[in-house]
């Protein structure tokens, strides 16, 4: 059980989220109490709101790491098997997708109404953890605001504080500040400012996501229909939108806790059970189709920036943690995605067990420099490179 318990935590998202916390908390306290002592009724509810949203920021920020967005059973099957024509089959864990369900490649499982992988808490947000990872955002960005008034003011005072003395300033609190305390204030303040952009803007696309009941996997898949059924009388309606007050009622709540199974979901008038599902099969067929196969002529590495393949190679790397694949000369690779330096595609691989092809599957980026597309417009090339490497 503890191996567990710190298993989860010992990783750089999590001790860099829960350092940032304490140094700006630390800090924050630290200030106050010389820029507005808590000895006054003012600075007392000044620190008591302060350490409230700390707190909450805290406890909601581990909630959502260790209750985690909830996983779909192994080899999973629905009630009704003739349903399962509509639902996609996991090759990892043996069963099928539920609606709403993805399978996370770092997890390991089929999360619940997976929205994506935050490195942050080491764990994916989904059904089971939707609430507090929002709670997190929220808190956190208005704590990191109220420190950034206080940490601001305060190195205001403490760098004007021989010129409060000189000028024999009595009513303004002094705040002094030695060179370590000068420079940890200086970076608490910038962790906090930052911590107010960023997070206040990922705040803004989670509750955005809540209004609209769609994931950011959802979203995507959205998208892609609308440009699938752009010139088609029927346009794909959403199914699990039910108006803005129901969808919020879906997440958000005082406790925090998951409503419903994660796997049975209310749908709109209109709408079938499995819509979403046969929407995103068809995509992945059509992805299929539209797929080609590259031949590898130069190996490529595996690396995030390989500088063996040029500068700007490397400068146009994809944004995204998606694996860099390792290849070898004469590999075949079945592209889906094309970049202007970089592919991405699955290894085509022989003598993998029957039934495991989920489990050894290789997928992910490579440079396109690498690569030649097997054509007839292409023999030529491929040959004459072959014949001079043999030269």
């Amino acid at each position: 059980m503890c191996v567990g318990i710190f298993g989860k935590i010992c990783h750089w998202g999590p001790l860099t989220a829960i350092a940032i916390i304490k140094l700006v908390t630390g800090m924050t306290i630290h200030c106050s109490s010389m820029w507005w002592p808590s000895t006054t009724f003012g600075g007392f509810l000044n620190t008591l709101c302060f350490m409230s949203l700390s707190g909450l920021t805290l406890y909601n920020f581990l909630s959502s790491m260790y209750q985690g967005p909830g996983y779909l059973p192994l080899k999973w099957k629905p009630e009704n098997l003739d349903e399962c024509k509509y639902l996609q089959k996991c090759g990892v864990c043996q069963g099928y997708k539920a609606p709403r369900s993805h399978h996370c490649r770092k997890c390991g499982k089929c999360v619940l109404k997976m929205d994506h992988h935050c490195p942050w808490i080491n764990n994916c947000v989904g059904w089971g953890n939707h609430a507090h990872f929002t709670y997190f955002l929220l808190f956190a960005t208005i704590g990191c605001a109220h420190a950034s008034i206080v940490l601001g003011f305060s190195l205001y005072r403490a760098i004007n504080r021989l010129n409060y003395l000189y000028h024999k300033v009595n009513n303004v609190p002094l705040v002094h500040l030695g060179l370590t305390g000068m420079i940890l204030t200086v970076l608490s303040l910038g962790f906090a400012i930052g911590v107010v952009c960023a997070v206040g803007i990922l705040f803004y696309f989670q509750l955005r996501s809540i209004y609209r009941n769609r994931t950011g996997i959802e979203d995507w898949i959205v998208e892609k229909a609308n440009y699938r059924k752009r010139n088609h009388a029927d346009k794909f309606k959403f199914p699990y939108n039910l108006g803005w007050r129901k969808n919020l009622k879906q997440v958000l709540n005082f406790s925090g806790h998951p409503i419903g199974d994660g796997i049975n979901w209310p749908i709109g008038e209109g709408c079938h059970k499995y819509s979403l599902t046969v929407e995103q099969m068809e995509q992945k067929n059509e992805k299929r189709l539209k797929s080609k196969t590259y031949k590898i002529i130069k190996p490529a590495s595996g690396y995030w920036f390989p500088l063996s393949h040029g500068f700007t190679v490397c400068y146009n790397f994809p944004c995204t943690d998606e694996t860099r694949l390792k290849l070898m000369v004469n590999d075949e690779v079945r592209v889906t995605r094309w970049g202007k330096y970089w592919l991405f595609g699955e290894k085509n691989q022989s003598n993998i067990p029957e039934g495991k092809e989920a489990m050894y599957r290789q997928r992910g980026w490579f440079p396109r420099c690498c690569a030649i597309e097997l054509s007839e417009r292409n023999d030529n090339i491929l040959k004459e490179h072959c014949d001079k490497k043999q030269n």
